[in-house]
């Protein structure tokens, strides 16, 4: 059984049953709609599975509005108290460059350079890992970790 995006379980051919709109299911298992796909749904697309009825196409567009609103009160609502109560983190963010990068661009092959990339930003992530931290963003040779502990790497 499919989830939808707030990880409730949804079966699609029970929402269309609910929304009387059942006739449609062959065309949505046929085609692999799923509660994944069911937020990218256009009306063109319900037009080309062969939901014609522009009332037809509104009534399940809104109805996959309304999915989308649930999903985003129900993670805008925390569920019990220990949610509501703000937590203070340590943060530590830094940013690393491979120095020389730019001369090595010039004297080595594109294929050789990215493979030397990689093996940095494999060194970079492993040693920011055993501080529990992680990588946030890769920048050609600069990566950017970030740790909920004190990264003492010496830079």
């Amino acid at each position: 059984m499919a989830t939808n995006w707030s990880g409730t379980p949804i079966e699609i051919a029970q929402w269309l049953r609910e929304l009387g709109l059942e006739q449609y299911a062959d065309a949505f298992r046929d085609n692999a709609i799923d509660a994944k796909i069911l937020p990218t749904l256009t009306a063109d697309d319900l037009r080309d599975i062969g939901v014609t009825l522009i009332g037809h196409r509104r009534r399940l567009l809104n109805a996959i509005a309304e999915l989308a609103a649930e999903a985003s009160r129900a993670i805008a609502t925390p569920e019990s108290p220990e949610e509501k109560t703000p937590e203070r983190r340590q943060l530590t963010v830094m940013f690393c460059d491979l120095v020389g990068s730019t001369a090595l661009s010039t004297q080595l092959d594109p294929e050789d350079l990215r493979a030397l990339f990689g093996a940095y930003h494999l060194a970079v992530r492993e040693a920011v890992a055993t501080f529990d931290g992680f990588v946030a963003k890769y920048m050609g040779d600069g990566v950017n970790p970030q740790s909920a502990l004190t990264l003492a790497l010496g830079v």
